[in-house]
């Protein structure tokens, strides 16, 4: 009998999902440079599948090619590539696991080769980054139209959760926070400002997707600085982003300053329980969880509902299969695959 919560099923919005183990999505740079889905992220998705993951998550893709976090990164501008992406979720489905897509714009933070690096407003990241352009009321609308046409494409090549990338420095996140956003209208200034990009996003993509689609959001919990939003501040985003149909928050943290937090097994997941407080949505934790001890633990104690391992699972791809023996929970994969397992 099955006694382990991570192993446990978990139905958001009539999506289900066979346990609570996310792959997040972590960037492979292994497209080229029309943003196109290769044999590697087949391949490396589609053993994430098979090694019992419940949710995978594929790696920030960018909803305009001047979005991109490298010129390697997948795509998801143009709609010659979506075959690829089709092939791609068939990949992660078939095996058992809910094809999800990470879409996200780098903001200040686009790599080296882009024709434009853009921004909320004219301040660099870091020196090698350079400066960025701010971006225009009427190109802030053209953002937002492209994540709504990015979904759709996302939902046209079969993915089932989508998640807008609003964390770690990039476009989104710089909006949200007073350290890279020192607009004077209405995208700047108070805090109500500062997040009408993200309701405007969250919105145009809702529509343009059908019902049955989780719509997600990854945030920084924390910026790591007394300068930036607090977590108060970050709660009344969520109750926003719950407000306005918003399924599944993913609780990270920093990524909008070069310095490098302290980290050790577990330091975001209280960032995780403070926005599972603030609002009724299930929420996924991270941060070094490659215990399954641990990542039951984690669950178990309320700061989080799923669990997202990353580099772990970056190394082993049977890490589920593995975290499930540990558990004595049911493994999760085929019974053709599990009669091996099990000799």
């Amino acid at each position: 009998m099955n006694t382990s919560l991570l192993f446990s099923p978990l139905a958001i919005q009539g999506v289900s999902l066979r346990n609570r183990v996310v792959m997040p999505p972590m960037c492979q740079y292994a497209s080229d440079e029309c943003g196109q889905v290769k044999a590697y992220h087949l391949a490396h998705y589609g053993a994430r599948s098979l090694g019992g993951v419940g949710l995978v998550i594929v790696e920030a893709t960018a909803i305009l090619a001047d979005g991109r976090i490298s010129l390697a990164d997948l795509g998801l501008w143009a709609d010659d590539q979506v075959a690829g992406l089709t092939r791609l979720a068939q990949a992660v489905s078939e095996h058992g696991a809910v094809p999800g897509i990470q879409l996200a714009h780098a903001g200040r933070k686009a790599g080296k080769g882009v024709q434009r690096r853009v921004a909320p407003t004219r301040l660099a990241f870091s020196a090698e980054m350079g400066l960025p352009e701010e971006l225009s009321t009427e190109e802030i609308k053209d953002i937002v139209h492209a994540f709504a046409e990015a979904a759709r494409r996302a939902v046209d090549a079969g993915f089932k959760v989508l998640e807008i990338h609003g964390a770690h420095g990039y476009l989104i996140h710089e909006f949200l926070s007073p350290l890279s956003n020192l607009r004077d209208d209405q995208y700047g200034g108070s805090a109500e400002n500062r997040r009408r990009f993200l309701l405007e996003v969250v919105a145009a993509c809702r529509a343009s997707i059908p019902p049955e689609v989780v719509l997600a959001v990854r945030l920084s919990g924390s910026e790591y600085s007394d300068l930036g939003y607090s977590l108060g501040e970050l709660g009344e985003v969520c109750h926003d982003l719950y407000q306005a149909g918003i399924s599944l928050l993913h609780i990270s943290s920093g990524g909008n300053l070069p310095a490098q937090p302290e980290v050790w097994p577990g330091y975001q997941l209280p960032f995780a329980q403070a926005v599972k407080k603030a609002v009724p949505l299930p929420v996924i934790g991270v941060g070094l969880l490659k215990s399954p001890d641990f990542a039951e633990f984690a669950l178990r104690e309320g700061y989080c509902d799923l669990v997202a391992v990353g580099r772990a699972l970056l190394s082993d791809p049977h890490w589920a299969i593995k975290a499930a023996a540990a558990l004595n929970a049911v493994l999760p994969v085929p019974a053709h695959m599990a009669r091996g397992l099990q000799r």
